[in-house]
């Protein structure tokens, strides 16, 4: 016979009982009552919200302004977490026996973006140089993933694996409109498949954020104080409707900082992916020149206007044609300031390639503006 927990008898006048409990089912009503009442201002009936199937196949969510209430957190970890996997890159090793073979040389994560035709996003440096990778689900199964395409320019890329047998997608929010201090979740596999799918929350700390990534400047990410470790690369961060806001790609590790993570906004990142997705490159347009970050620094110091100075313009290209030379400094991209270079790349990433632009610049102390056609970067 099970132990059964039992209150202790009480031993004041049976008369003192029956009214302490009649006083206790009045209060137990009215306070179930209350918490009835204020269920729905607690946790809000979820309004459905606009969708839109892309050409790839991915449900997103535009224009998301419901209450960020709509979902605990381990809702949203048990909705979520089956669609974010493990991502394994081997590569060749040799050994101090002189064999070589495939060994693990790094892992991360990613998330299905379409369950029917098993795409997942993750990062590029997850996946850069694999010669073999898999991808580890939340039911277990560890399969053979195909590399689709990536971008290094983006730190995107875009894997498929063909057994497509009970998937599950996130679903994709619009991050153009996240706030500063809107509650967050990372979710992904730090160290590796041991802690896979570990949830973390914090709330969106900045946006807009600057960052070097892959030798590359990136711009617009999303700042979180969600806790982000190696292994979290790939990994989702959710908004508190359970879509993805952003893609957690990097942590600030200096010595003496906590709590500074970088994610790609979702909304940003979908031209890339869809790219890869249909022809497994990506192209971005592009001026085809080089910059100096140095120059900002110059012309503070010697009151210099600030803008993206040109270190050097590839011959025959967009710039080169429209008779943009080295040393001159763009300080806007058709109506836009430009104020350094990471301001010049997303003002130019904004358009399509073959885009008609005009770009604004300051030569010899002279403002003059010029039209440009945008040429073609693509991804390698």
């Amino acid at each position: 016979m099970e132990e059964e927990i039992r209150p202790i008898p009480s031993s004041k006048p049976k008369k003192n009982v029956i009214a302490l409990a009649s006083l206790c089912l009045m209060s137990a009503v009215i306070g179930g009552l209350t918490t009835v009442a204020a269920v729905p201002y607690i946790y809000p009936i979820n309004i459905s919200s606009p969708t839109q199937t892309t050409a790839s196949g991915f449900t997103q969510v535009s224009n998301v302004t419901a209450p960020e209430t709509n979902f605990p957190v381990a809702q949203i970890a048990k909705d979520v977490g089956p669609a974010v996997v493990g991502v394994s890159n081997f590569q060749t090793s040799r050994g101090f026996s002189g064999n070589s073979g495939l060994q693990q040389a790094g892992n991360g994560s990613g998330f299905i973006v379409n369950a029917e035709k098993g795409y997942i996003v993750t990062n590029n440096h997850v996946i850069e140089g694999a010669q073999k990778i898999t991808v580890s689900l939340s039911d277990g199964r560890t399969l053979d993933a195909k590399l689709i395409g990536a971008d290094p320019r983006t730190d995107l890329a875009v894997l498929q694996i063909s057994d497509t047998t009970n998937l599950t997608a996130v679903e994709l929010g619009d991050s153009s409109v996240v706030e500063v201090g809107e509650s967050v979740i990372a979710i992904g596999n730090p160290v590796g498949d041991e802690f896979a799918r570990s949830v973390t929350t914090g709330v969106i700390s900045a946006t807009n954020r600057a960052l070097n990534l892959q030798g590359v400047e990136a711009h617009n990410l999303i700042q979180t104080d969600a806790a982000i470790n190696p292994g979290n690369s790939g990994g989702p961060l959710v908004n508190y409707q359970g879509q993805v806001i952003g893609i957690n790609s990097v942590k600030y590790a200096a010595t003496g900082f906590e709590g500074m993570g970088f994610a790609i906004p979702i909304s940003d990142a979908l031209p890339t992916i869809n790219q890869l997705i249909k022809s497994g490159v990506a192209k971005h347009p592009a001026l085809l020149v080089s910059t100096d970050d140095q120059y900002n620094s110059y012309a503070t110091i010697n009151n210099k206007p600030q803008g993206a100075y040109i270190a050097s313009v590839l011959p025959n290209g967009p710039a080169s044609k429209a008779g943009i030379k080295n040393g001159d400094v763009i300080t806007m991209v058709n109506d836009v300031k430009v104020e350094d270079p990471s301001d010049l790349i997303r003002e130019l990433y904004k358009n399509n390639v073959g885009d008609k632009v005009t770009i604004t610049y300051i030569r010899d102390e002279r403002t003059q503006q010029v039209e440009v056609i945008l040429g073609e970067l693509a991804s390698t």
